[in-house]
């Protein structure tokens, strides 16, 4: 028996993020994430303009007038939501944890696939594969999955994205639309990046709390690494140590931007307490954009 206000948590998520999907991601999704390929439908009648190269000369022998060819796309999906649990996810500088807006984010994607008819899988991963829902279609199932990142207590604390790269690779035989929600606080394998980019379609969700790209002025505080248990002390209003902080994860930013882009990886960079729907409509935009230009 699922408690009542994990229920309400869920029910939430999934009204907040209703709206989204039905007024314009579901469209979008479906534009940017293509099947693998075309079937084969029926021979119709040729008309001008077809491509020759689609002419189906048997028929056209047989019945002594042009027919075409007409393929229809492979268009079922799996999308694999591979979704960071460590420690860290508990952060949350406002109402919201960096695990919740993964949820969330989480939820729009999850709801869009199902609307055309594709199948969510998720794995979560600490410095271990912590959990693994093969994928599905359907409502429930979409909500067990919003469920599971929710509320999922991980054994582990630390961060392997390589191992989480690897049991994908493993459990996932065919070319997926693969989403990776994290803060990439620890360092993203390059070489499995790129090997799992050629396999997948992948995409790379970076969410941050601001008080992880800059320290509010605040006194000396005592602060503890959430995956590692390191505890610091820090006099936040030191204003040389605050922008020595800002100038470290400007830099780590930029290398994983740099890292993502050498692998051939889309990204989307979110903030918990902050709106994500102009970063997700930005994000298929620039993918419509860029397949219509290929």
């Amino acid at each position: 028996m699922i408690p009542r206000e994990i229920l309400k948590k869920i029910r939430q998520i999934e009204i907040r993020t209703r709206r989204l999907v039905s007024e314009r991601t579901a469209g979008q999704y479906h534009s940017v994430f293509k099947g693998q390929g075309m079937n084969f439908e029926e021979v119709r009648e040729y008309q001008p303009g077809d491509d020759v190269r689609a002419i189906d000369w048997n028929v056209t022998a047989r019945m002594n007038h042009p027919f075409v060819k007409k393929f229809v796309e492979e268009r079922e999906l799996t999308v694999m939501l591979v979704v960071d649990a460590s420690g860290s996810g508990r952060f949350g500088s406002g109402a919201q944890s960096k695990r919740e807006l993964a949820a969330e984010v989480a939820s729009v994607l999850a709801f869009s696939a199902i609307r055309n008819n594709d199948k969510v899988g998720l794995i979560l991963f600490t410095d271990a594969v912590e959990k693994f829902i093969p994928p599905k279609k359907g409502r429930r199932h979409v909500l067990r999955v919003i469920r599971e990142i929710l509320f999922f207590e991980p054994r582990r604390r630390g961060t392997n994205l390589g191992l989480a790269f690897d049991f994908l690779n493993r459990v996932t035989a065919h070319r997926a639309v693969t989403v990776v929600l994290s803060d990439f606080l620890a360092p993203a394998p390059s070489v499995l990046l790129r090997q799992t980019g050629r396999r997948h379609d992948l995409v790379a969700v970076r969410i941050t709390d601001r008080f992880e790209r800059e320290l509010p002025a605040l006194g000396r505080l005592v602060l503890e690494d959430a995956e590692t248990g390191e505890v610091v002390e820090v006099n936040t209003r030191d204003e040389h140590k605050r922008a020595a902080f800002a100038e470290h994860r400007r830099t780590a930013e930029n290398e994983l931007e740099r890292t993502l882009r050498g692998a051939g990886v889309d990204s989307i960079q979110l903030h918990t307490g902050e709106p994500y729907d102009a970063a997700l409509n930005h994000f298929f935009e620039t993918r419509e954009k860029r397949r219509l230009h290929r």
